[in-house]
């Protein structure tokens, strides 16, 4: 029996983009109730990122903060008959291990990962990797996302595109979830970021979520969901699924 036997868990995106999440709780011994409230759809404007894409030669980093980024990027990458090979000569840096396997599986390995896997450790990382006076960045990510990065990075006087790869909206959310929301028959929910910590408090707005554990992902989800008036329980110090899992294992032991 593993540590979360007969918890049932909320996980807050699809099973597509949380299977790794989905697969381990139910590992511990955890129902998963899959209710995505995100969804992730292309920018408005795609042509920032066509014409980043067409010159690529011009950057000496790209930097991918989420692995929807990296799926994005090459699915624009694919749509102009690209592949891998266009970001040669570029040094390449990801978030987090996620986003690094993202990478990998467009036959990328990554030049950098930081240990601390938010935008302020790729900061420092790139910094002591030589980026400063100059240097071009191209940061394909959320039409809607923090600008510390970016802002740093030209603080240090490098030269950084940011350019839409998708912009994230209100996922579909689950009927029969949200019934058993709002019956109580739900133990936790988890958050991976801020949009789906906003996307949850939209989709069941008449739940009572003090009922529930809050188990966050990382400051930064941890933030949106403090701001948002939510208790947060659960926070590991490492930013991945299996320390989101094991934590939640601790909590409830």
């Amino acid at each position: 029996m593993g540590g979360l036997s007969g918890k049932r868990v909320v996980v807050t995106r699809t099973r597509a983009q949380a299977g790794a999440l989905v697969e381990l709780l139910e590992a511990a011994g955890a129902e998963a109730l899959v209710f995505p409230t995100i969804e992730i759809v292309d920018p408005p404007d795609p042509r920032p990122l066509d014409a980043a894409i067409r010159d690529l030669d011009v950057y000496a980093w790209a930097v991918f903060t989420s692995a929807n980024a990296v799926e994005r990027f090459f699915a624009h990458l694919a749509a102009v008959d690209k592949d891998a090979r266009a970001l040669y000569g570029l040094r390449v840096a990801a978030v987090g291990p996620a986003t690094a396997r993202a990478l990998e599986a467009h036959g990328i390995v990554p030049d950098f990962v930081p240990d601390e896997h938010v935008g302020e450790g790729v900061l420092e990382g790139l910094c002591v990797r030589g980026v400063a006076e100059g240097t071009r960045v191209l940061l394909p990510r959320a039409l809607e996302a923090r600008e510390v990065l970016p802002d740093r990075l030209r603080e240090r006087g490098a030269r950084v595109d940011v350019v839409p790869a998708y912009q994230t909206v209100t996922g579909p959310g689950d009927a029969w979830v949200l019934e058993r929301l709002r019956a109580g028959e739900a133990d936790a929910v988890t958050f991976t970021s801020p949009s789906t910590v906003r996307g949850f408090l939209r989709l069941a707005a008449d739940v009572d979520v003090r009922r529930l554990v809050v188990a966050v992902i990382g400051p930064i989800a941890a933030r949106a969901a403090r701001e948002a008036g939510l208790a947060v329980a659960v926070e590991p110090k490492e930013y991945t699924a299996p320390a989101l899992v094991a934590a939640l294992e601790a909590y409830y032991a």
